[in-house]
């Protein structure tokens, strides 16, 4: 039998993941568009009936240069779901599903006999690519130099590109985390250097903005432990008396800044749900370090007042000395319920008291906090933003986690990659000013009371649908991105193609556009969950804007 018909292979969308047991019958994808300046991936999804080592992976195209590859790893997956009310899933049986990203080294992959896998490519960027037409051609060789398998694309690169990035988006880094993992103190040097290769990976893939640790953030953490310090602000005691040191926060915003980060968000002030507590703060009292608030600290008691009344007013000095005072958020605190509306208007009362010249921003989804004057940026929810849209909130945020499981879109390792991705077309409808999601590498259990391992437990330890707690793997060597992170990227792409094409035809004609065809408006929950429709209106786009950038 000749080698060549023992491996099978064909060249698919991006929008597809290809499971072990898959046959090789996904819609073959023979050419595509791009901008100039747009991230394009695409996959080669292959399938053997022999084991081959050190199969070395050939591009040939005069895009070479510019093409990464990555194989597309199994991961294990043990809690797809929380419960089955939405089936718009690939699967809800537990086992191996495709999602890390790991680059594609010399000695080449191992193809695995009765297996379906795929490779992932990825090319484009900040450079400007030259109009016109490429082809790319991808063959899997032998150890021995005998060609398995090719196919090929067919790639226009338009005459147009994508414009700057206008929506605000956070993915909440845990410093904490980085120093866990990779057994470092935090912030040594290494515990630095570390930072910086996962704030880059951040901004690489559509984030702007950055959580900021001025102190420990209270988040996640069960009541009455505690998280890693990753306190950047240095506070000294003096019996009622602060001096902070913010010298430490400067390295983190120049860090973040040369990255390309262009907003800062600040750690909450007050804990969890409800804004009872003060966050963990350590500081230096008659030269010892030690905790002087947390979990025994209420949230109202004067000491803390105290602290606040003297710690904000010199932060606000440090934003104007650094002129951040149009890219800083404040938080007071993360997702409070409704039972707890009357803690949460103490502590936005002390915010408001120093902090009215700046957005104060949380997650909480009940209107009332809004209605109620209490916080001036809100972030709803996507399953809980109708009464927000409908009293035309300004300057309305939006966010899902792991409790967004039903008809809205989300990341969830068993979810297709079009209902990942329409959350791009729902942003750009509704003029969602940002985008925050809690879990950019959060690598511990529910409530951060031990450690875990991503590349094992994908869940938080059986809490939360695998995948809601990250999108990027801790390689030895830094973060390695997986396969929703890159769709993610697409969608916050899918925001500028749009809003390019709204430069030329207008907002109302691309909306009309995207709408097309549909029985129904498309919403955060109504929308077309074919993975075909998805690419099909992507060519339309495209198709527009081939027709308009050469005119």
């Amino acid at each position: 039998m000749h080698i060549e018909s023992l491996v099978k292979s064909q060249i698919i969308s991006s929008l597809e993941k290809v499971f072990a047991d898959d046959k090789l019958e996904f819609p073959t994808l023979h050419a595509d568009a791009m901008l100039k300046n747009e991230v394009y991936s695409f996959q080669l999804a292959y399938f053997s009936t022999e084991k081959f080592r050190n199969v070395k992976v050939r591009v040939n195209s005069a895009l070479k240069p510019l093409i990464s590859v990555y194989q597309v790893g199994l991961i294990p997956v043990e809690l797809p779901l929380n419960h089955l009310r939405d089936l718009n899933v690939l699967r809800t049986a537990p086992g191996l599903y495709p999602d890390l990203l790991e680059p594609v080294e010399e000695e080449g992959i191992v193809i695995l006999p009765g297996q379906s896998r795929s490779l992932w490519f990825s090319l484009g960027g900040d450079a400007m690519l030259e109009p016109g037409k490429y082809e790319i051609e991808i063959s899997l060789a032998s150890e021995e130099g005998e060609e398995l398998t090719r196919s090929q694309l067919e790639l226009e690169v338009l005459d147009a590109a994508l414009p700057p990035q206008k929506i605000i988006h956070t993915e909440w880094l845990h410093a904490d985390c980085l120093a866990t993992w990779y057994d470092v103190e935090v912030f040594s040097e290494e515990h630095w250097h570390r930072l910086e290769q996962y704030i880059a990976c951040a901004v690489q893939h559509g984030a702007n903005m950055i959580l900021t640790p001025l102190f420990t953030p209270p988040l996640d953490t069960q009541i009455g432990g505690e998280r890693p310090t990753v306190q950047l602000v240095g506070v000294t005691k003096r019996q009622d008396q602060y001096s902070f040191d913010f010298s430490r926060l400067v390295r983190w915003i120049d860090l973040c800044e040369q990255q390309g980060m262009q907003y800062f968000e600040f750690s909450h002030l007050f804990t969890q749900w409800g804004a009872n507590h003060a966050p963990k703060i350590v500081a230096t009292e008659n030269g010892e370090i030690k905790r002087i608030f947390g979990w025994k600290t209420d949230a109202q008691s004067p000491e803390y007042q105290n602290f606040l009344d003297q710690f904000l007013p010199r932060l606000v000095e440090f934003v104007r000395e650094r002129k951040l005072e149009k890219r800083v958020f404040f938080h007071t605190s993360d997702e409070p319920y409704l039972n707890t509306l009357e803690s949460y208007r103490s502590a936005s009362t002390i915010m408001h008291r120093h902090l009215a010249d700046f957005p104060i921003m949380d997650a909480l989804s009940d209107f009332e906090f809004y209605q109620s004057g209490l916080v001036q940026t809100a972030i709803p929810a996507t399953d809980a933003i109708e009464p927000f849209l409908e009293n035309g909130v300004p300057n309305l945020w939006t966010y899902y986690c792991s409790a967004q499981d039903v008809d809205v879109s989300n990341r969830f390792i068993c979810q297709p990659s079009a209902r990942t991705r329409i959350l791009g077309l729902q942003l750009y409808k509704y003029q969602i000013k940002g985008f925050l999601h809690w879990g950019f590498n959060f690598y511990y259990s529910q409530q951060s009371k031990f450690p875990i391992d991503p590349f094992r437990v994908t869940d938080g330890d059986y809490w939360v649908p695998a995948g809601d707690t990250f999108v990027v793997y801790p390689g030895a060597s830094g973060p390695l991105p997986s396969l929703r992170l890159k769709i993610l990227a697409e969608a916050f792409q899918d925001i500028r193609a749009l809003s390019l094409l709204e430069e030329y035809i207008g907002r109302d004609a691309v909306l009309a556009l995207v709408e097309e065809g549909l029985d129904q408006p498309l919403t955060f929950k109504e929308y077309p969950r074919e993975t075909s429709w998805f690419l099909e209106k992507r060519k339309l786009v495209y198709g527009k804007l081939r027709e308009l950038a050469g005119k």
